[in-house]
């Protein structure tokens, strides 16, 4: 049985892709809802840029996203680059340059497919972000049935036409992430379909690590690279924020806050929030509080320092376990460069879904110099088999259970 949660993580600390949940209280009078406060939004969505000419860190990308949307002939598209960094920022502005204001008024639904899989007939059921111009999912959260997801959206999509008053655009966008968690028979499956639907569907596809994607996708795709931004340009972004929510900075302030980033703008936006909700004024000796899972994770690596056991085991695993539950994508929590504390310094990725980053981080820093090879092998170990099984699209877990 997994632990109770014993920590209350907060969205403005962890989220990945902000979002906010509203709890409509009941009917008020008609003139106390004409008082009402205009509905708050998380900074990172409230500054967030609309337009590629309000683009401040990616200023040479949007120029270049313009000059391609007045040739009036846009091939697919595959931005990537580490998460935090601003590719569905710039591809939302996108939209907007390509279909005006009307690509932001967007509904969000849970659709099914039915879907003919050879034998039998499966039913898929996704959400999906949509406008009258362009439709957004993620397909991998079909797991491994993701093939029939790509075939059946973009067949869809290719036989209901825009009605595009102006005259301008004869194409639909879709728009689909993560697409490096993909298996290898869905990005099969998306080249044969991006091929054939190419005249009525345009593709704009983001993911982390373009490794992970076909040769034969990112082949076809006008590949564009979005780099982590600067901490000098973290900076300037923090500092039009202070300005525009009337705020004192102290000198450094928002450069401590980009350098904990770790080039993450969303990160670092949502830092500076969490330090004016937690005091302001802003003093400079002002504490940057990590996230909460941060130190989760360094409360689960001083339990497994404490004792070595059977019980012990048991409960890091519900722990880990709980993260999990609590929404702490796998991405975030399993990436790290590791650096040894006796000068020797591996520059390793861990990347499975296992093997939590913070916590191999937080060991290698309280192991014996003599047991971090032994960890590092045993981690990479795990990464292998990972990889082997994403490759043929069927996930094992009980590998690591």
């Amino acid at each position: 049985k997994t632990p109770t949660p014993s920590f209350r993580l907060l969205p403005a600390t962890f989220s990945l892709r902000s979002s906010v949940r509203v709890h409509l209280p009941a009917a008020a009078p008609a003139d106390r809802r004409a008082r009402r406060a205009p509905e708050k939004m998380l900074w990172v969505d409230k500054y967030r840029p609309k337009a590629l000419d309000q683009v401040i860190v990616h200023e040479d990308v949007a120029q270049n996203l313009k000059k391609l949307v007045s040739e009036q002939d846009c091939p697919h598209l595959l931005f990537y680059g580490p998460s935090g960094s601003g590719k569905k920022t710039l591809i939302m502005a996108l939209l907007r340059q390509m279909f005006g204001s009307s690509s932001e008024k967007v509904k969000v639904e849970n659709k099914t497919w039915k879907i003919n899989a050879g034998t039998r007939n499966i039913d898929i059921e996704l959400t999906t972000l949509s406008s009258t111009h362009h439709v957004e999912m993620n397909p991998s959260d079909a797991g491994f049935q993701d093939r029939y997801v790509v075939q059946e959206i973009i067949k869809e999509m290719a036989k209901n036409r825009p009605i595009d008053t102006k005259g301008k655009k004869g194409f639909k966008v879709l728009v689909l992430n993560e697409v490096d968690k993909l298996s290898r028979e869905a990005q099969h499956s998306l080249r044969r379909t991006m091929e054939k639907y190419s005249a009525s569907c345009r593709l704009i596809l983001w993911c982390n690590s373009s490794s992970k994607v076909t040769e034969a996708i990112r082949s076809r795709c006008l590949n564009i690279r979005i780099n982590a931004p600067r901490e000098d340009q973290i900076v300037k972004v923090l500092e039009f924020i202070a300005k525009k929510e009337n705020l004192q900075l102290p000198a450094g302030f928002a450069a401590r806050i980009a350098e904990k980033s770790n080039r993450s703008l969303r990160r670092a936006i949502l830092s500076f929030e969490t330090c004016r909700v937690q005091q302001y004024p802003f003093t400079i000796n002002q504490a940057i509080s990590p996230m909460d899972w941060e130190e989760y994770v360094s409360e689960i690596v001083s339990d497994i320092m404490k004792e070595q056991s059977p019980k012990r085991l048991f409960q890091v695993r519900g722990k880990l376990y709980e993260l999990l539950i609590n929404c702490i994508p796998p991405e975030i929590l399993l990436k790290v460069k590791v650096h040894f504390s006796n000068h020797l310094c591996l520059h390793h990725v861990i990347s499975t879904p296992v093997s939590l980053q913070r916590l191999l981080h937080d060991l290698l820093r309280k192991l014996d110099a003599e047991l971090k090879h032994e960890v590092c092998h045993w981690a990479a170990y795990y990464v292998s088999l990972h990889k082997f099984d994403f490759m043929l699209g069927q996930p094992n877990w009980s590998r690591f259970a």
